[in-house]
């Protein structure tokens, strides 16, 4: 049995932060439990090193692209072994194998047929390396993805027939309808696909940093067709062919929610003309939150990884970040509820049961696993069954907070099953053969336990199964009933999770990001005297055809007269703004909008739920500069 999962590669013009982590610790925790099923697994992770903003930061940071992807590596590769990631390789996109069969393929749907040189006239994200249509735009200038603006371009392109494919993807969508998952992801990517599909731009002449097109050596190839063809090219196509043919397809491909369309849409058509096989699933998670607020770059501090690792410990934010929200779903981190589920879940629940088992049984049978009865209950061991069962089934549906619920359930069951049966009270009246049963089956389910955990939190499995008496990490003959051999020496250690202090947790964390918050508002002076907004008064005013907020307003400033198309037709009509004085933004850049330069822009208060124009006094002269 195989099972090949998959990270996305991540950007190397970025620091780890926790999405990294939490879809990378997601990877690692199936991989783990593959692997402790008997699977023979690859797990693929590694970096994405080409492109146009690579080679802007690196000419802004005096260093080779190659330079700072090298720089860039590094900390990726360190947080992943902090982490306990255990991927067997980690690929690079400026690996010589992986650019030799990026452009391998280039060539060969060129020579089909499928890929053809044409010239592209769009708008062009350059943070998201992305072309977008009009239709798609936020206010027909910001991308949809990242909301920055967007650049009108042109320029000479090789394009892929993504047309050529629509009917096949929605015929293969159809048959493999758990091919995008949560299911809700999947119907997303049906409607897209029916509105209908153009053909794509996978090629540039505006940068060199990139794989050049074998063929045309001013054209360098598409961060995004590069960067798909890691999860071949990773598994051994091209140098391991064998490795190749027992891998592939791949079995689960993990990403943000974020680059869906490109694993869904892209990378299946990108195959179906190179003539692979599709890969199994792919499985779209959703975005965190800090402390209730959207994440920014202040707020990243407070939620680095290496120091919640640091602060926390590294099984502690494994188990958090699998168990706090359904996967696919955003969720919100909070330091308050890790320290929660510390204190609650691991600590309480886990590490006091475990501590309570042990204890008993150093006092009352020396130290050494009991040998059961056969009249024993078997109330833990239908419910270990029963749970072992549920946490497969969950974790083939990659529902990780699930399995850790059934996983607790039974931790919660052998807690109750100790006060129920007060082995205390047994060993004082002297009913030495049920306090053997008792004894074992705390026992043998907290090896099970054990064994369950080591996905998630590999170093306290191990470090509980060793207070057992057992040796090894968990393998497929682990998860039957009675695998502790009577006899076994069992040992007290550490804690298995100390206890925090919630309350002062809370209050640091929240302290922390007022200032990581006022900090990120704060300018200096010579900032806001680039700024020049002046007093300018109203002359003319009309609606700009086919919009409903877009007015187009002619500005006395007393230097001349000036166009600015501003987004407030839904609170003001044209008629009652003539005449008004308001405050104008005079130096910002000219911007096309709906074919109107707008010369700067005026200046309104938002709530958030409506806009207000600041209206100046009819005595405030034209012109008066804003101090």
């Amino acid at each position: 049995m195989k099972f090949y999962v998959t990270t996305p590669i991540y950007y190397v013009n970025d620091v780890p932060h926790l999405g990294h982590a939490y879809t990378t610790i997601a990877a690692d925790v199936i991989a783990r439990y593959k692997r402790s099923k008997g699977y023979e697994v690859f797990f693929l992770t590694g970096t994405d090193e080409h492109g146009q903003k690579i080679e802007k930061s690196a000419r802004e940071k005096g260093m080779t692209p190659k330079e700072l992807a090298d720089s860039v590596v590094v900390n990726f590769k360190k947080l992943w072994e902090r982490f306990n990631i255990s991927y067997d390789h980690f690929i690079r996109t400026t690996d010589d194998y992986h650019e030799k069969t990026v452009q391998e393929i280039f060539k060969k749907l060129y020579e089909q047929g499928d890929i053809y040189l044409g010239e592209y006239e769009g708008w062009y994200c350059t943070p998201c390396e992305s072309f977008w249509s009009k239709s798609q735009l936020i206010d027909e200038k910001y991308c949809p993805d990242c909301k920055r603006e967007v650049e009108r371009v042109k320029e000479e392109s090789y394009f892929f027939k993504l047309s050529k494919y629509q009917d096949a993807l929605l015929k293969f969508y159809k048959e493999n309808p758990d091919f995008v998952k949560p299911k809700s992801r999947m119907n997303e990517i049906v409607s897209f696909v029916k509105q209908g599909l153009n053909d794509i731009s996978i090629s540039r002449t505006t940068f060199k940093w990139g794989i050049p097109v074998p063929f045309d050596q001013k054209h360098v190839i598409y961060v995004w067709f590069d960067a798909l063809f890691n999860y071949i090219s990773g598994v051994g196509y091209g140098w391991d062919e064998e490795k190749f043919k027992k891998f592939w397809p791949a079995d689960l491909h993990i990403i943000g929610k974020d680059i869906l369309r490109f694993h869904a849409i892209y990378w299946p058509a990108f195959l179906m003309a190179a003539g692979f096989e599709l890969p199994k699933r792919v499985f779209a998670h959703g975005w965190w939150t800090v402390e209730g607020r959207k994440m920014s770059k202040s707020l990243r501090n407070v939620v680095e990884p290496n120091r919640l690792i640091d602060t926390y410990g590294v099984d502690a934010v494994r188990y958090f970040l699998m168990r706090e929200v359904p996967f696919g779903l955003d969720g919100d981190f909070s330091h308050k509820a890790l320290a929660h589920r510390i204190n609650g879940d691991l600590a309480n629940d886990l590490g006091n049961l475990l501590f309570r088992v042990l204890t008993m049984t150093i006092k009352y049978c020396d130290s050494t696993v009991p040998s059961p009865n056969n009249d024993r209950d078997r109330e833990l061991e239908e419910l270990s069954h029963k749970v072992m069962e549920d946490v497969d089934k969950f974790m083939e549906e990659q529902a990780f907070n699930r399995a850790l619920e059934s996983i607790w359930d039974l931790i919660r069951a052998a807690n109750k099953y100790v006060d129920t049966k007060a082995p205390w009270s047994l060993a004082k009246e002297k009913k030495i053969n049920e306090l053997h049963n008792v004894l074992y089956n705390l026992l043998e389910t907290m090896r099970i336990v054990g064994v369950l955990i080591y996905p998630f939190m590999p170093e306290k499995s191990l470090s509980l199964l060793e207070q057992l008496g057992m040796k090894n990490a968990p393998q497929k003959e682990d998860f039957v009933w009675g695998k502790l051999p009577p006899g076994t020496k069992v040992k007290k250690g550490k804690p298995l999770f100390p206890k925090v202090d919630e309350a002062k947790i809370a209050q640091d964390v929240e302290k922390e990001i007022l200032e990581a918050e006022s900090s990120e508002e704060l300018i200096d002076i010579e900032d806001f005297s680039k700024i020049k907004i002046i007093v300018a008064k109203i002359i003319s005013a009309e609606r700009v055809p086919k919009t409903d907020k877009l007015l187009k307003l002619n500005l006395d400033t007393g230097k001349g007269i000036k166009t600015v198309v501003a987004g407030i037709g839904s609170k003001y009509t044209p008629q009652e703004l003539i005449g008004k004085k308001i405050l104008y933004l005079s130096n910002l850049k000219p911007r096309k909008l709906r074919g109107i330069l707008s010369e700067g822009m005026i200046l309104a208060a938002d709530d958030g739920k409506d806009l207000y124009l600041p209206i100046l006094p009819e005595e405030t002269p034209v012109g008066a500069v804003l101090k």
